[in-house]
């Protein structure tokens, strides 16, 4: 599903216009990326968890010449569904 279909789907669902629907889309995602570049975690009660884990740096292994390489440490997105998403999905 692409962004245009999803506001398509929330506009209809919601009875607002696609403008409106837009403009909301584009603010809860802007807030869960300002609260995750924050150090936020964000828990969406049967939906899920999205939070910011550290991954270590480790050593790696350039494909194309073989060369073993650094990867640096970094810090990564993660979303865990909650149980009643699973339950939903796995019907």
């Amino acid at each position: 599903m692409t962004k245009v279909e999803l506001v398509n789907k929330i506009a209809a669902k919601a009875d607002c216009s696609k403008k409106d629907a837009e403009k909301a889309l584009t603010a809860v995602v802007d807030s869960i990326t300002e609260a995750l570049t924050d150090g936020e975690k964000i828990t969406l009660v049967g939906f899920g968890t999205f939070e910011v884990k550290e991954r270590k740096a480790k050593e790696g292994i350039n494909p194309s010449n073989k060369q073993k390489i650094m990867i640096p440490a970094r810090k990564v997105p993660t979303f865990k569904a909650g149980k009643a998403l699973k339950d939903v999905v796995a019907k």
